[in-house]
């Protein structure tokens, strides 16, 4: 009697799901799907004004990319940055196509925002947080493309600088620097938070 061992897709890592995606294992294209589709969706649709059927449009758009282009996945990458380059790159193509731009909006990770070496930003209580929020927004949308998706997939995403590097196709130099010069920009335009005290 022959046992079949059940794969607990669950426990691969993103780079093992690919290989079994390139297989054509269903779940693991599923449990791809349930860790990012989110996060992405949440991407798209900050970076596609806010357009909800445009970020379902771009996610489904992407996840066809990625059953159809599994193999073209470079093993040196981690998954993470490779996916996020091709919407990355979706976004660009969007924008080019669409001269004229909308109002950009961002959900960030406040805590992380605030624990930012480089910012001295000081959230207090639920009131700041929305009055921050939508000052935020207001002077993200004011940056050009390439200094606000750095500081989205910075501290919304979390992303490491190697990670925004690789997906933003420059060096962590360049990313270092937009990173320096967004948030130098934002600090100004938001120093009415500093003054806030907890």
């Amino acid at each position: 009697m022959e046992f079949q061992f059940r794969i607990n897709y669950k426990n691969k890592s993103d780079e093992e799901l690919i290989v079994l995606i390139n297989k054509g294992k269903e779940k693991a294209f599923n449990e791809i799907y349930e860790r990012y589709s989110k996060k992405l969706f949440l991407f798209f649709y900050q970076k596609l004004y806010r357009d909800n059927n445009k970020a379902q449009d771009f996610l489904q758009d992407l996840f066809l990319k990625l059953v159809e282009k599994a193999e073209l996945f470079d093993y040196k990458k981690s998954f993470s940055s490779w996916i996020y380059c091709i919407a990355y790159n979706m976004c660009k193509n969007e924008y080019r196509n669409n001269a004229t731009r909308k109002g950009k909006t961002i959900n960030l990770n406040v805590e992380e925002l605030k624990n930012d070496a480089a910012s001295s930003i000081i959230i207090n209580n639920e009131d700041d947080f929305l009055l921050f929020k939508k000052s935020l927004n207001n002077e993200l949308g004011k940056l050009n493309e390439k200094h606000s998706v750095t500081f989205i997939l910075r501290h919304q995403d979390n992303m490491s600088i190697k990670e925004i590097s690789e997906i933003m196709a420059c060096s962590e130099g360049t990313v270092k620097s937009r990173l320096f010069y967004a948030t130098k920009k934002l600090s100004v335009k938001l120093k009415k938070f500093s003054s806030i005290k907890i």
